[in-house]
């Protein structure tokens, strides 16, 4: 006496198809591919910046406008200031929630001295922080 499907103790062929082994081998890919992907990214991006396309502005915050200049000179709303001057400043005015502080960078400024400026808000407590820049192509 055996025990069997009837199909196959007639001598049919069995005309399903196991997928379990596919499923593991496209599991095993994509988690290849998650993880592999963002260590990629940076690598085949080619940054060139600063000209995007125009965005809509919003009108009710109080923006004041920081310009570094090609020699990493900081300089807010049109006046010089210098590092320690320029927390001072930025200290008093990011209590207002309603503060938001833009930075105007030239294409020929180091990311560094970028990145120290908005350390320097950080520290002076500005939440709301936006680069500028030349609507273009």
């Amino acid at each position: 006496m055996s025990i069997g499907n009837s199909s196959q103790e007639s001598g049919g062929m069995m005309s399903e198809i196991n997928v379990t082994p596919l499923v593991d081998v496209m599991l095993v890919l994509l988690v290849v591919f998650i993880i592999t992907a963002p260590l990629l990214a940076p690598q085949a991006l080619k940054v060139n910046l600063p000209k995007t396309d125009a965005v809509a502005k919003n009108d009710k915050l109080q923006k004041i406008s920081l310009a570094i200049d090609a020699k990493g000179g900081v300089s807010l709303d049109s006046a010089p200031l210098s590092d320690t001057a320029l927390a001072e400043m930025l200290r008093s005015r990011a209590a207002d929630p309603q503060f938001q502080l833009q930075i105007q960078s030239d294409e020929a400024v180091n990311y560094g001295r970028v990145a120290q400026i908005m350390a320097i808000a950080q520290k002076a407590g500005v939440s709301k922080l936006s680069f500028l820049t030349i609507a273009g192509k």
